[in-house]
């Protein structure tokens, strides 16, 4: 074992994973031929002489001679690449007379023996004996190469295969404890930039840094989406220097939606003052203490604190509670002047403090992109009401396009989907002056709703009468991966319809996104809206449906709205049955570690998370 990397055995040539680099360069290759094995050596037990009992002689043209080992001695062969071992040559010699001069007598059966003496020969070639010309050079084995060179070779390889190359021989192990190597494999595998050589001071090494911190951990690298209830999260863990940080992702306070996020560290793990990691929370505001990971499986992990008091306050739960609405609403209860935001808040806190960081969390990737993409598939920030912002992952499928909440509230819990964009079915509204009226804007949504009925029920008849094919829509259809999909809004349950008085305005006609030209863009009046700080141009729209629900996500269902794309990071929502706006804009962060194995891993990474609150 070296750190927690299982050391597999025996090892064989083609484990140490160099041989394809070296190959070409003629540094492993057999002197025996050019099918022969690499010439790796076996340290101590390895030897260069041959048996003088067992061998065989192959005339050539020039009347040279190429001894080859027999078949016992071919073995010895393909492992080290030198010929047979102390171990054969004494059980040669403890041979007799006659058993030697049998042994020689044998007929040669071993097709193995018949494709190396062919290769041996194939080396002297013909009329290449020592009296027809100069030997060929000798081969090397990596034995022999200089320990500098061997550094260079051995930092090239994955971190993950150096162990097994240890198992060679001595020489190899010794080398492999060069803090080089494994100051390259953090760099290179891990992004750990910082310099290394402080580690000095601590008595730790690189080689412990990569094996008891970055690989024993590696699995917890990545977005994450803690159990908490409805509300959900977005945690990211990340090498940061010579630690492991989770990264909570929190979005910016209500209603602005276009500054950065926010984020504030969970937990860590370093190896500073002990040969083995350490885990600290980093939860409260004490400081970090004694903390405890437990990786369940490859796509879950759990945190857990060990010391919680340092969660608590001299001032008691009020003070606590002061404290994190600043952090969490960048305001006093005072500044809620709504009763209903009150409640949801004090709810929020009272709901998410009792975990004290004790979390299970739950890999989640970043959508795939494909070219013919509305505009680019992640993560984006969104107004929800009396709820505040919360953070929605859009992805594409098809001819659909799905928001999936990453965080959520008691209405429409984190995992489900939020809206669903049919791109199939543009929206062309009219001049800004004919949408000034809410109810053109309903009509006008309300007709595209049922011809998308229509089209649904002939489908169903069509499949009924064993013809699959579906009705042409009449308009235009816009390409786009995405999926159906929902949202919530605040009011009935999970979207944004509290509040504030909205402006006046209209939509314009829209456009198609090839043309590049914004078209004027006004919220109808009558629709609220968070945020008034909204782009007033816009490139297209398209009919959605979205979630609404009661507390405690009862009666699900979806109402129709409209979508708005603006740029692209930034898009729209209109609730009808809420009259309410909701503003999303893009989370511009840099997430490694995220991205789905598959398009399929995406998929089914959905439906886990969506399950969990369904």
């Amino acid at each position: 074992m070296l750190g927690g990397i299982v050391f597999p055995c025996p090892v064989r040539a083609r484990d140490l994973g160099v041989r394809s680099r070296l190959g070409r360069g003629g540094l492993n290759r057999s002197p025996l031929g050019g099918r022969g094995r690499a010439a790796w050596g076996r340290g101590p037990s390895c030897s260069r002489g041959r048996g003088p009992a067992d061998r065989r002689r192959v005339r050539t043209g020039g009347g040279g001679a190429a001894a080859v080992p027999r078949a016992g001695m071919a073995v010895c062969a393909r492992l080290c690449g030198v010929g047979p071992s102390r171990g054969c040559r004494r059980r040669q010699q403890r041979r007799g007379p006659a058993e030697t001069a049998a042994a020689d007598s044998e007929p040669d059966t071993d097709p193995e023996e018949e494709r190396i003496e062919a290769g041996a020969a194939a080396l002297v070639g013909a009329g290449g004996g020592r009296g027809a010309g100069p030997s060929p050079p000798p081969r090397c084995s990596l034995l022999e190469l200089p320990p500098e060179l061997l550094v260079e070779i051995f930092a090239s390889l994955p971190g993950t295969d150096l162990p097994s190359l240890a198992q060679v021989c001595t020489k190899f192990r010794r080398i492999l404890h060069t803090d080089t190597i494994w100051r390259r494999r953090c760099r290179e595998e891990y992004g750990v930039c910082e310099n290394l050589r402080k580690l000095d001071i601590t008595g730790v090494s690189c080689r412990d840094v990569y094996a008891k911190l970055l690989h024993r951990y590696r699995h917890i690298l990545g977005l994450w989406q803690p159990d908490i209830g409805p509300y959900g999260g977005l945690l990211n863990v990340v090498v940061d220097g010579l630690f492991i940080i989770g990264w909570m992702y929190l979005p910016p306070h209500d209603p602005h939606v276009d500054d950065p996020m926010r984020f504030k560290p969970l937990f860590r793990v370093h190896l500073m003052e002990r040969k083995s990691a350490t885990v600290e929370c980093m939860y409260g505001h004490r400081g970090p203490h004694n903390g405890h990971i437990q990786i369940v499986k490859k796509d879950e992990f759990s945190t857990k604190c060990n010391q919680t008091d340092h969660h608590r306050m001299s001032g008691g739960r009020q003070e606590e509670f002061r404290t994190w609405l600043r952090e969490e609403w960048g305001r006093t209860l005072e500044d809620i002047f709504h009763e209903h935001m009150q409640e949801l808040i004090l709810m929020k806190f009272i709901y998410t403090s009792q975990y004290d960081n004790c979390l299970t969390y739950r890999r989640i990737y970043l959508p795939p992109s494909h070219p013919d993409d509305l505009i680019r598939p992640g993560l984006f920030k969104g107004t929800y009401g009396s709820h505040g912002l919360e953070i929605v992952m859009l992805s594409f499928h098809g001819k659909r396009a799905r928001g999936t909440k990453i965080t959520g509230d008691p209405n429409i819990p984190a995992g489900q989907q939020t809206v669903e964009i049919d791109l199939m079915h543009r929206i062309q509204l009219p001049d800004v002056e004919s949408l000034r009226s809410f109810n053109e804007l309903s009509r006008i949504v309300l007709e595209v709703r049922e011809q998308v009925r229509q089209e649904q029920q002939q489908q169903e008849d069509g499949a009924e009468d064993g013809d699959g094919r579906a009705p042409q829509s009449p308009r235009e259809p816009q390409r786009g991966p995405a999926q159906p999909s929902v949202e919530l809004p605040a009011e009935k349950g999970g979207g944004p319809a509290d509040g504030e008085a909205a402006a006046a305005a209209a939509p314009a006609p829209e456009q198609p996104a090839q043309s590049g030209q914004g078209q004027p863009f006004v919220l109808p009046v009558g629709v609220s809206s968070r945020n008034e700080d909204y782009p007033r141009t816009c490139r297209m729209c398209f009919y959605g449906t979205g979630l609404i629900a009661g507390h405690g996500f009862t009666s699900p269902e979806r109402t129709p709205g409209v979508f708005i794309l603006f740029d692209e990071d930034r898009f729209g929502f209109i609730w009808l049955e809420l009259k309410s706006f909701s503003l999303y804009s893009r989370v511009r962060a840099t997430f490694r570690n995220a991205e789905a194995p598959s398009p399929q891993a995406f998929e089914e990474m959905l439906k886990n998370i969506q399950s969990l609150t369904s």
